[in-house]
């Protein structure tokens, strides 16, 4: 199989990430929260090393890290949380997931919220002046923004937009799912107020284990109630971080994989791997470019990415595509990607495009294989 689909979950991963996930479970496997006993000693040191990892990772040694099952747990319990406490006028960019618009939309249709687009224009820039415009018009309380779109991995200035929101007094929401371990970003900085983070995507590390980083400040409304392992007498959820927002069992042979997966990250640098990515999406931008059939979606010269590339290929539907490239064990994404407001903004709903995204594991087989199944359907279209 030549992989091309690494923004929807990175493979394969860090060697270590696989030995690590193995002896835990043989030799640990141990509950977090629930035991004094010693395994259970052992598993505690294992979160807070991961946490550790991660604070140091982001650079956000005086942040909470709170983990959850996956990256759209976390965006609802701020998100939610936050318009529990009272936000109304909430910005995000057009470039969404649905782990964001979808709830975002049910608040919006109860008339809780409106929910506004930040500008930016058909050259992909963010209009910093028409933002400002837009906030003093209506002022946020609360501006999320994905750092990379999950469609065409345009990267967003993400400082400047938290910056100004600053100036508004809006809480930040910063959707890493794309980016964390992949740029490298200080989100330590007082600009931001939540990040999330998908263990499973540029963490490199398993399914299952995900979650954000919080100013220790902030008081979110409890979205989900359950079990701690914490003041189990009292049935309001503990005020204590992370025990607020960390509710029942929680993944312990997933964070034993990101522990792995963090700290070879860290080890290899994540400069080294982000070049290493940016080389591989010229590459793949360069083959793409070779087939008169093949149109590129949001690919702007001068504007940054991520490894991800969106494109249509002429004559046929991009579902009809990904069984094309299945057949020819091409692994791709098609469709709307779970972001049809990014679709509408790019022009390309509701049929979607075909992505392809790369990362530092893709090989010269990889693009080999690539080469030859366009090859194959450049011929028999």
């Amino acid at each position: 199989m030549a992989y091309f689909d690494n923004a929807t979950t990175t493979y394969p991963k860090p060697e270590i990430v696989y030995q690590s996930m193995d002896q835990f479970q043989r030799q640990t496997g141990g509950n977090f929260g629930r035991g004094d006993y010693k395994s259970s000693g052992s598993v505690k040191c294992l979160v807070d090393d991961t946490r550790s990892a991660i604070q140091r990772l982001l650079h956000c040694p005086a942040k909470q890290v709170v983990f959850e099952p996956s990256a759209t747990i976390a965006l609802n319990i701020i998100i939610q949380g936050i318009i529990r406490k009272g936000a109304r006028n909430v910005y995000i960019s057009p470039f969404e997931h649905n782990a964001v618009t979808r709830t975002l939309h049910h608040y919006e249709a109860r008339g809780v919220i409106r929910v506004v687009e930040l500008s930016v224009n058909q050259e992909l820039a963010y209009d910093l002046q028409r933002i400002r415009y837009q906030f003093e018009e209506s002022s946020p309380d609360l501006v999320i923004i994905s750092h990379a779109s999950n469609v065409i991995g345009l990267i967003a200035p993400v400082e400047d937009i938290f910056t100004l929101a600053k100036e508004f007094h809006a809480v930040t929401l910063l959707d890493m799912a794309q980016t964390a371990g992949l740029i490298d970003c200080d989100v330590g900085k007082e600009i931001f107020d939540f990040a999330v983070f998908a263990g499973h995507k540029t963490l490199l590390g398993p399914t299952g284990i995900s979650g954000f980083v919080m100013k220790q400040d902030v008081d979110l409304e409890p979205v989900f109630f359950g079990g701690t392992g914490f003041d189990s007498a009292n049935q309001d959820m503990p005020t204590s971080l992370p025990e607020r927002y960390e509710f029942g069992t929680m993944n312990t042979v997933g964070v034993s994989g990101l522990n792995a997966s963090v700290k070879w990250i860290q080890e290899q640098g994540v400069i080294r791997l982000a070049a290493e990515e940016q080389t591989n999406r010229s590459r793949l931008i360069a083959i793409l470019s070779e087939y008169d059939i093949i149109s590129t979606v949001g690919n702007v010269e001068g504007r940054e990415y991520v490894g991800i590339v969106s494109c249509i290929i002429d004559g046929i539907s991009s579902d009809i595509a990904g069984q094309l490239f299945s057949e020819r064990n091409i692994s791709v994404r098609t469709g709307l990607h779970c972001a049809p407001a990014a679709h509408k903004f790019l022009k390309t709903f509701p049929a979607g495009t075909v992505r392809l995204s790369v990362n530092s594991f893709t090989t010269d087989e990889d693009f080999l294989a690539l080469q030859e199944a366009l090859d194959d359907l450049n011929d028999n279209i």
